[in-house]
């Protein structure tokens, strides 16, 4: 039910958000020649906030989980104020369980947060600020936990086509 709601909150959102039409959003599409790309990229402006095009997001897996960086490319001080908003919104989310958010940018269940939520008393989220954004630093020594932490990273990496390593 929760993520349901979720999910009509942020189509409503994405419709209500900003300047954008479907023409621009079409523009848009056709600009970076990957309509589902685009599709995703509008999703993940709707949830965050932010244009994910004058953004820059990173996803790391390291040796005790992971971190995600998401940074203003322009530097703007209401979209860095966005971007560390929305951090530190999706680390209380994570801490919780909650993976709605990238379930409505991705349209999919993401792989690694079946065992993320499950495991949530094994992982900790911890949100800083870095110079255009912020980053969540997300750490487990659950062998079971860091495994999905680490499906979880690649699969984001794959999808926003994002900078980052793997483990």
């Amino acid at each position: 039910m929760r993520d349901s709601m979720f999910f009509v909150l942020a189509i409503g959102t994405l419709s209500a958000c900003g300047p954008r039409s479907a023409p621009e959003v079409h523009t848009r599409a056709n600009q970076h020649g990957d309509t589902a790309f685009s599709a995703l990229q509008e999703r993940g402006g709707a949830a965050m906030g932010v244009d994910q095009y004058t953004s820059t997001h990173r996803f790391d897996a390291l040796p005790d989980g992971g971190r995600i960086e998401l940074q203003s490319n322009e530097g703007g001080s209401v979209e860095v104020a966005q971007i560390r908003e929305h951090l530190q919104q999706i680390a209380i989310a994570f801490a919780a369980g909650d993976f709605s958010t990238p379930a409505f940018v991705h349209m999919r269940k993401m792989p690694g947060v079946a065992v993320m939520a499950r495991e949530k008393a094994k992982i900790t989220y911890r949100f800083d600020s870095l110079p255009r954004g912020g980053e969540i630093r997300i750490t487990t020594h659950a062998p079971e936990a860091l495994a999905a932490v680490h499906q979880f990273m690649a699969a984001q990496r794959g999808d926003h086509r994002a900078g980052g390593h793997s483990h």
